[in-house]
């Protein structure tokens, strides 16, 4: 059996192709939608639907031609916008008057607290696993740095540097009592150091 078709030049040729067999053939003399009916209502959807197209075509004009003035806009805004914040030298009272911040409108930053809770829970020959948490007070740290000496007092030297509150170290001095400890830093400096871990290896 045949298949409706489901696109509109297809349903329009099939209309098209009904409109002449009726009215050729008397064997479909008295169909349930009469030819005339069927004629206009073909004749009224390829007008509806030239219609549509053509207002299609002028909304994506115009939709087009919105984008390019606020494309312009947006651009000539921030040349304005370059320009007060250089005269003004970032003023925020000035720049503020435009419904604009200035160029130092963001906080300050901060130094990162003191580092909390170092342990070494993995130990191996001549390596350590060292975990932290990370400060609850001041700024954000951008990474931490982990010193180590040999006790009872030698100088604290960096021995490493983490971007998480972790880091597996190797190569470490073996028959030495070594302590570590961490430390939270930014571009505004370094928190307060851990608790020191003890470490024999």
């Amino acid at each position: 059996m045949a298949t409706f078709p489901r696109t509109e030049p297809e349903i329009i040729t099939l209309a098209q192709t009904m409109i002449s067999g009726l009215e050729a053939d008397e064997a479909y003399a008295s169909p349930p939608v009469q030819l005339t009916t069927l004629t206009v209502t073909l004749q009224s959807f390829i007008g509806t639907r030239s219609a549509a197209a053509t207002a299609q075509g002028a909304a994506e004009a115009a939709i087009n031609a919105k984008n390019v003035q606020l494309d312009l806009l947006v651009a000539q805004m921030k040349k304005d916008l370059r320009y007060a914040e250089d005269v003004t030298n970032g003023d925020d009272a000035k720049l503020q008057k435009l419904g604009w911040g200035g160029k130092s409108a963001g906080k300050a930053l901060v130094a990162p607290g003191q580092t909390l809770e170092l342990a070494a829970p993995e130990q191996g020959e001549g390596s350590v696993q060292l975990t932290w948490g990370a400060p609850e007070s001041g700024g954000m740290p951008a990474a931490y740095k982990v010193q180590r000496r040999e006790r009872p007092a030698g100088p604290w030297a960096d021995v490493g540097t983490a971007l998480t509150c972790a880091l597996a170290l190797s190569d470490q001095t073996r028959n030495k009592e070594l302590e570590y400890r961490v430390l939270a830093v930014n571009k505004a400096g370094e928190g307060g150091p851990s608790n020191t871990v003890l470490v024999v290896l």
